[in-house]
Order: structure tokens, then C-alpha cells, then sequence
């Protein structure tokens, strides 16, 4: 039974740090604009398809070396996945950023569906994958427990981990992270001090497409399997894991998803696979009972 605990922790650690990364995208946007970007979970979907497509390019091309393959399959998608970022922002917020907040949200959705049905279109409506591309696994002992993690999944975990902290060294210590943090402190002031404001929310719009083609590739990899649809679902998790977190705190961003990630796996493995999803958002329900702001997150106070 311990053994089983720690091989499902070790698991749900995995699948957390991928709700983690996508959770950023959420938390950025909302952090800079004060909008849910309701697409973001297309985009993830889209990378996905953008990692199969690379490395059958790489492939085709006569490249077999893993660090080769992963290498330029992360360079493509993250790049394509950001253009994708970038013309969401520029179609669905731009043009309606001064107008009812209602507005945004509508567009943002309706954005999300044609994704999917461009997706279903372009690439058919069946299920594919990719090969797997690290075999083998790594043992190791806790206690009087032996937990076993394949290399990719170490991979996913240690990717994750580079990606997040590169990002953290991005918004604190570069130049377009102090504009970032100034635009989302007071958009009207940055402005006024000579930011501009709406390359700003551009680049965040890139920045967090970046993020969810890094987890897509990475999950897709674990997987092996997506379709059209794969973005629905794994889209809510991860708008879970940010509120979860505190929607607008990078670090809640990712610890909501490690946690949303571990307990449903502990969940999966002890009570009920069939019924994960239930339990995660009545996790989420009871956070916001309980606590509205999140675990990292401030409350909200009003400025007279």
C-alpha cells in the first residue's frame, strides 16, 4: 500500500507540473488584462498536434537523435504556438478591450471552437499519437518501498521545472518582466510612463501560449495519444489549478496544479478513476468556499 501511495504521488506530480504550466497562461492573462483567456486550452490542443508534426518533419529529414528530436520539436511548436497567442490576443481581445467586459469572454470562447473545429478539419476527427520516444525506467527505494518513474516521465518533470524557472528569471529579472508587473499593477500609469501597454499584453498573450505548447509536447510525449478534443478538458483542469493557486500568482499557478495533480491521482489510484474529474472540482469548490482567493492568491480590496 505504501509503495502504491508513493508510485501514485510520483505520478500525480507528473501530471501536475503539465496542469501547472498551462495554468500560467491562465493566471498571466488574467494577472495583465483581468480576463480568463477561455482559448488557452486550444492552444494546448493545437501543440500537440504541432509535436507530431515536428517530429515527423525531424524524422523525415534523417534526425534520430532524442536530445536532436525534443530540441527542435520544442523550438517549432513553442514558436508556432506563440504566433497562435499572439493572433488570439490580437482578434479576440484587442479589438474589445474597451468595451464590456462580457464582450471579451464571448469572443474568447467563440475563439476556442473554431480552434477545435479547425483542428477536427484540417487533421480529421480520429485519435493519433506519436511513438514513444524514451524507453526504459528508473527505480529507486523509499523506505521499504521501490517506486518506479519511466524517463519520460522524468523528463516531464524535469522539463517543467526548467520552463518554470526560466520564467520566473524572465518576469523578475528582465526588462519585459518589469513591464509586465508594472502593466498588471496599473495599466493607465504604465502607460502615462511611457510603456506600451498593448505590446506588453501581446508578448504576455506569447508567453503563456509558449507555456501550453511546452506542456502540450510534454504530455503528448507521456501519452502518446490526442485529438480535436484534447484541450477541453485538460483546459478546465488547468483554469482549476490557477484559481486553485490564486489566479494572477505564478507560484499558485504551479502549486495549484501539483496539488490538483497529486490528489487526483491519489484519488484515481484509492477511491475511483471513473469519477476523477468530480473530485477535482469539488476540490475546487470547497477552495473557493473556504478560501475565494486561493492559496497564493490576495483578496481583492477596493480603492477608493
Amino acid at each position: 500500500m505504501e509503495a502504491f501511495f508513493w508510485q501514485q504521488m510520483f505520478n500525480g506530480l507528473t501530471l501536475g507540473a503539465v496542469y501547472g504550466l498551462i495554468a500560467i497562461g491562465y493566471t498571466m492573462v488574467y494577472g495583465i488584462i483581468g480576463m480568463i483567456n477561455f482559448a488557452h486550452g486550444e492552444v494546448y490542443m493545437i501543440s500537440a498536434y504541432l509535436c507530431a508534426i515536428g517530429l515527423a518533419l525531424l524524422s523525415f529529414f534523417g534526425v534520430s537523435s532524442f536530445p536532436l528530436l525534443i530540441f527542435g520539436t520544442l523550438v517549432f511548436t513553442l514558436v508556432v504556438t506563440g504566433v497562435y497567442g499572439w493572433v488570439i490576443e490580437r482578434i479576440a481581445y484587442r479589438p474589445l478591450r474597451n468595451s464590456t467586459r462580457l464582450a471579451p469572454l464571448i469572443s474568447a470562447i467563440g475563439m476556442s471552437l473554431i480552434l477545435q473545429n479547425y483542428a477536427q478539419i484540417s487533421q480529421g476527427p480520429r485519435q493519433q499519437g506519436i511513438p514513444t520516444l524514451l524507453d526504459g525506467v528508473v527505480k529507486f527505494s523509499l523506505g521499504d518501498s521501490v517506486v518506479q518513474l519511466t524517463y519520460t516521465k522524468v523528463f516531464i518533470l524535469a522539463a517543467s521545472l526548467v520552463g518554470m524557472l526560466v520564467l520566473n528569471w524572465v518576469i523578475r529579472h528582465t526588462r519585459l518582466g518589469r513591464m509586465c508587473r508594472a502593466t498588471q499593477q496599473d495599466r493607465k500609469m504604465a502607460a502615462i510612463l511611457g510603456i506600451n501597454t498593448d505590446r506588453v499584453i501581446s508578448a504576455v498573450f506569447v508567453i503563456g501560449a509558449a507555456m501550453a505548447g511546452l506542456a502540450g509536447v510534454l504530455i503528448t510525449m507521456n501519452y502518446g495519444t490526442f485529438d480535436f478534443y484534447a484541450g477541453f478538458i485538460i483546459g478546465i483542469k488547468a483554469f482549476t489549478a490557477a484559481v486553485l493557486g490564486g489566479i494572477g500568482s505564478l507560484p499558485g499557478a504551479m502549486l495549484g496544479g501539483l496539488i490538483l495533480g497529486v490528489a487526483e491521482a491519489q484519488f484515481s489510484g484509492m477511491v475511483n478513476s471513473d469519477y476523477k474529474d468530480v473530485f477535482s472540482f469539488s476540490l475546487l469548490v470547497v477552495i473557493l468556499i473556504f478560501r475565494p482567493q486561493g492559496l497564493l492568491g490576495r483578496p481583492l480590496v477596493a480603492k477608493v
